[in-house]
């Protein structure tokens, strides 16, 4: 039986840890040849230790499979760009990218420092910015030269960012971001015959750990497991996703869903005199649907503290 992603070259971001090397062993599994990147930072951004992805490269090939180790700074410019020639400099191309790597720097907006929120913003939204500008750069030039291309790029976005958490406005402003990138270049790349979709993940990892209710049984640590994102992103890389593009889903191991979007909700005719927007807004208010809580759900957002 044919593998999903038999001799496709994939690009993983943060996949020493957690859900990118669930991501990276999932398509060594079917066939893919990765690069596996990580710079081995601790979960703020600091630091840094190629070990984690050296570990996961040794997994690969001991399953027989091909992988090389990355330890680029993907929301650098030039880290970007290296990290994509790999790609194509060690296994001859480039068919799949997942942006996966982040960094958590969780303040109340009254406290966050200028510092805490650049950095949040570099590593998750230039740092999905700049693997896939690369990687759509070298697809365009095969499309010029008239080869066949089948790309993918798979963003990681957050239901923090779709949906809003408290503590995280650098986090979900990021990955709000992300989640409009996506829509966008899936629009600006069909017509190179590369797709662009996000997973918006909820898993227990080295992030993840200290936020929430902590999983109490073996029941909810498995269903909190960073294996269960896997399964989508590997299917999304692979030839039968072709006419999946602009899409978010959620993936966890309680559900795998679509996130619908922003839809415009309950209109009125324009009103020129401000004095008399209140009883309209009012009555806007009252037949559109509440914002989704983080379970994707109506009903669960906090009431106006007026």
């Amino acid at each position: 039986m044919a593998k999903l992603c038999e001799g496709r070259v994939a690009v993983v971001t943060g996949a020493g840890r957690g859900i990118g090397r669930e991501h990276a062993l999932s398509l060594a599994s079917q066939g893919a040849k990765v690069v596996v990147n990580d710079l081995g930072g601790n979960v703020d951004g600091s630091g840094g230790d190629l070990s984690p992805a050296d570990q996961v490269v040794a997994e690969i090939k001991a399953m027989g499979g091909e992988a090389v180790s990355n330890g680029d700074d993907i929301s650098s410019w030039e880290g970007s760009q290296r990290l994509i020639n790999t790609a194509v400099e060690s296994f001859g191309d480039l068919n799949i990218v997942v942006n996966n790597a982040g960094i958590l720097r969780d303040r109340m907006l009254t406290n966050m420092t200028e510092e805490e929120w650049d950095a949040v913003i570099k590593v998750h939204l230039k740092g999905t910015f700049g693997p896939s500008r690369w990687a759509a750069a070298y697809w365009r030039e095969q499309a010029k030269a008239g080869k066949p291309t089948s790309g993918r790029i798979i963003n990681t976005t957050s239901v923090s960012g779709i949906y809003g958490n408290l503590g995280q406005t650098n986090y979900g402003a990021a990955k709000a971001g992300i989640a409009s990138f996506t829509i966008i270049a899936a629009l600006e790349l069909a017509r190179f015959n590369v797709t662009v979709n996000a997973v918006a993940p909820v898993a227990l990892t080295r992030m993840t750990e200290g936020l929430g209710n902590a999983p109490e049984t073996d029941e909810e640590r498995e269903m909190r497991s960073p294996r269960w994102i896997a399964p989508i992103v590997t299917w999304l890389a692979s030839d039968e996703a072709a006419g999946v593009t602009g899409r978010i889903f959620e993936a966890s191991g309680q559900t795998l869903a679509i996130a619908e979007g922003w839809h415009r909700g309950p209109s009125h005719a324009p009103v020129e005199d401000p004095t008399k927007i209140g009883p309209v807004v009012a009555e806007l208010l009252k037949a559109a649907r509440p914002n989704a809580g983080m379970n994707g759900q109506d009903g669960t957002w906090p009431q106006s503290p007026r």
